[in-house]
Parts: C-alpha cells; structure tokens; sequence
C-alpha cells in the first residue's frame, strides 16, 4: 500500500455501464485503499464499489481505458484520466509482482510465509488488523455495513418507526444537532432502553424514551452523547470484532463484509453498556450545539446526583439555549410510532 499513498484523495469523472444492455452514465470515480467506487456526481450516492484487485482492464494501450470488477462481470467503466489509469495499473503490476513464479523455492517460502501469517494472527491481527481496517473503509462500505448491521438489529426490535411527519421532525432534529454532518436518527418500538450508535452515522432510539421525554432537548443530548461515544471508538470496530478475523480479512482485501458475519451483532449490542462520558468533555458539545444539559442530566438520572457536574455547568451558562425542535415537530416526532 505504501506506493499507492499519492493516489489515496485520487478521483475523476467516468462513464459506467452497469450491465450490456444499459446506457453509460457519468460517475464520480474515487481511487480507495481497497476499493474504486462510483458515485452519482449530483448526490455523491454510491452506485458501485469494486475491489482493487479484482479490476482488469479490458483494452490494454487503447483510449479511453476500459475497466471491469472481473473477467465475467457485466459492468463496466471507461476512464481517461490519466492519473487515474497510471494509478490503476499501478494495482496491476503490484499485483502481478506477487503471484507465485514456479521453483525449488517455492514450497519454503510458502512455508515461511504460512508461518509468518500464523504469527501475525495470534500475536498481531486480532486488533491491529480490525483498527486498520476500520480505518480504511470508504463512507460508501460504512454505510452498507451499518445497514447489514441494522437489518440484524430489527430482528430484536423491529423496523424504524416511519411516520412522515415523525421521519421529518427526526430529520429536522438531527440538522438540528449535528448540522449537515449526515447523522440519521431512528427510533425503533422495541428492545432499545439505552440509545446505541452503528456504522453510517445511524443513531438507534427506543420508542419509549422518546414518548416519555420531557422535551427534544433529553433526545437532543443523548444523541449528543452517543455521537461522542461514537468518536471516541469507531463503531465499525467492536462490530469488526464480532465478525472475526476471516470476515476482517476478506473486508480489507475485497471491499466486502459478509452478511452472515454480523449475525447476532444487534444483541451483542444491546446488552454492552454505554461507556461513561467525562462532564468535562461533554459540556462542551451542548455549548457548540445551543442545547441546555439539564434535561438530558435529569433523564440519566432523575435524582441529579450522578450528573452534577454536567447540571451545574448548565447552570452557569448565561445566554439562552435557541430553540432545539418546534412543538409541532416534537408531537410529530413522540409520535413517529403511531403509523
């Protein structure tokens, strides 16, 4: 990877094919650490991601380059960008720089090699291999495995909660709170008492936190909370630890996650206890936002005692806290349940 790092921020314009039979359209395509991916370059959503390894291209020393994730695949996308096509082949001839040549020396290298990979599994993989891949994961992967991951989810607790006056209000809250930084909040009917975050910016509500808070400022500072939490350990991580090394592995090397290695991850994550948060270092997220603490301290503890800290900082702030959600929005939202 070391020789790739001048193509990490890689991208240009392409023209991709999804199948034989249909037109071209234009993409954004950007150059990853394990993947090239094709996005619509009016939205940015992702139409298609291909492992870098698998890519070949199909006219060689012909223009515009013509690329396919796979001998037998039906897409297609043509380049010619010139970066872009020396990148590529670059992935290329790495690539065919270690295929094994036939040799007296094979077998033993081999050998070492299995040794060294044993190695490397017990001493090193099982957590440099997950913080490394994590690390890698393009916005597009993330998003998919957040949505394999809740699938499993809704097993325990059904799907999200889908009224639209309620999806709007949880939408306007969420600009609200985070701005424009893509943060989606769900709210499902059961098995949540605590909320819980997953990978693609998802934050998880129960229906009943939400239809017994006081006000959206409680929601707003646990989401707050969470999004902190979610900082502090990227929840592709513990998800990537539950998938186990293999399913880690085949990620890092082709760009996708297993669904059958996040089977089961939902439970696990009900039943792991939210990590405690410092007073120090959340009180200054409530400021950044113009959201007051005390609701949110008071709905963790309804004594106050263990949130003192985070409820006399609020006390001594001295401007007033803009509105967080209109009363419209907020009845709409404590009812996104009811459809």
């Amino acid at each position: 990877m070391t020789a790739l790092k001048k193509y990490q921020k890689l991208e240009c314009t392409g023209l991709w094919r999804p199948a034989p039979e249909d037109q071209r359209r234009e993409v954004l395509v950007n150059f990853g650490e394990a993947s090239l991916t094709m996005a619509d370059p009016r939205t940015e959503l992702a139409l298609s991601h291909w492992s870098l390894p698998a890519v070949e291209r199909l006219n060689p020393g012909e223009m515009p380059a013509l690329y396919a994730p796979g001998s037998d695949a039906a897409e297609t996308l043509e380049i010619e960008d010139r970066d872009m096509i020396a990148a590529l082949d670059t992935v290329r001839a790495a690539l065919r720089s270690t295929r094994p040549r036939p040799g007296r020396l094979r077998n033993p290298v081999l050998g070492g090699l299995s040794v060294l990979v044993l190695l490397l599994g017990v001493f090193w993989m099982p957590g440099a291999l997950v913080r490394h891949t994590a690390s890698v994961v393009p916005p597009a992967t993330r998003a998919e495995i957040g949505a394999i991951a809740l699938q499993d989810l809704m097993r325990l607790t059904g799907k999200p909660c889908a009224a639209p006056l309620g999806r709007r209000a949880a939408d306007r809250l969420s600009l609200r709170v985070f701005g424009y930084d893509g943060v989606r909040l769900l709210v499902v009917r059961d098995g949540v008492r605590q909320p819980v975050h997953l990978p693609g910016h998802q934050i998880v509500f129960g229906r009943t936190m939400v239809e017994s808070a006081d006000g959206p400022e409680a929601i707003a500072g646990h989401a707050l909370a969470e999004r902190m939490r979610a900082e502090q350990l990227d929840p592709l991580i513990p998800l990537l630890r539950h998938a186990g090394i293999a399913a880690t592995f085949r990620l890092l090397t082709t760009g996708v996650l297993p669904a059958d290695a996040v089977e089961d991850y939902g439970q696990t994550l009900l039943q792991t206890p939210p990590t405690d948060l410092p007073d120090a270092e959340l009180m200054p997220r409530f400021e950044a936002a113009g959201i007051p603490a005390r609701p949110y301290a008071f709905s963790v503890d309804p004594t106050g005692e263990s949130m003192l800290g985070l409820i006399e900082a609020d006390e001594l702030r001295r401007d007033s806290p803009r509105t967080v959600l209109a009363d419209g929005d907020w009845i709409s939202l404590q009812g996104i349940c009811a459809d």
